[in-house]
């Protein structure tokens, strides 16, 4: 390869392969594009993977609480958290009540357990005292920005925590942002490449199809843990032809 070209081609190589392209979108694109290609994603995603069905609804409170649990940890880990959590305190008002270091210990498998035990303990006590009783039942009467303004004052409670919640435990039809969902976003370039989980969600929920909050989170989530991981895979992607990685590496291999 001539020095001049293997100068140009070298960068993109190399951002190809560390999954940081720099054709990723500096800005929002319009709404419209927004629109259309979470249409399109979707519609790609779910020929890969199937459309996911929701499971039914759960107690929003337990829902959350294992929300909280899931952070910065694995699925498996945060569900042994929180069976442990159960069968330590079988009601929420023992768990209130608890020393956090008791609510810490039974949640140990969840990772940072000092932390998120006196989140719990706390997030109980202000459902407790905001509606009378430990539960949180009326979420699922809420509409999506309210439930947010609601909830999100709660250290510990941010709009990915309170939309997970909706989603799984109420079937509400929003779009929650986690790290797998920020990861591929960007790439794609539907979103700005330095965008936050927390603007991502403003960007995309009001455009994500309607009907379509459940698949496109869970299909994305399966993408970015098996394809679109910290090196991506895009020559097996299904959303490699609408991507903005995934063209411009397609465009680096043609140049070499």
């Amino acid at each position: 390869m001539p020095a001049r070209r293997r100068a140009l081609v070298m960068p993109l190589l190399v951002a190809a392969a560390a999954g940081t392209i720099t054709g990723m979108a500096a800005s929002a694109p319009s709404p419209a594009i927004v629109k259309r290609r979470l249409r399109r994603m979707a519609e790609l995603l779910e020929g890969r993977f199937g459309a996911p069905e929701w499971d039914g609804p759960e107690e929003p409170l337990g829902a959350m609480v294992r929300t909280i649990l899931s952070q910065s940890t694995s699925d498996a880990n945060s569900s042994a958290a929180f069976e442990s959590l159960r069968r330590r305190f079988p009601t929420w008002r023992a768990a209130a009540e608890a020393d956090p270091r008791d609510i810490a210990a039974a949640i140990r498998s969840g990772g940072l357990s000092n932390q998120k035990s006196v989140r719990i303990r706390d997030f109980l006590r202000w459902v407790n005292a905001t509606f009378g009783g430990y539960t949180i039942d009326s979420l699922c009467d809420m509409a999506p920005a309210e439930a947010y303004e609601r909830f999100c004052c709660v250290p510990g409670i941010g709009v990915k925590t309170v939309a997970v919640t909706m989603l799984f435990a109420c079937g509400k039809d929003v779009f929650p942002v986690d790290t797998h969902v920020t990861r591929v976003t960007r790439r794609v370039g539907v979103v700005p490449a330095a965008a936050s989980p927390e603007r991502i969600h403003r960007l995309l929920e009001p455009h994500v199809p309607p009907g379509r909050g459940l698949s496109l989170h869970v299909n994305l989530l399966r993408l970015g843990r098996t394809i679109c991981r910290s090196t991506p895979r895009c020559e097996v992607c299904p959303l490699n032809r609408i991507c903005d990685t995934g063209k411009e590496k397609s465009r680096a291999r043609t140049a070499t």
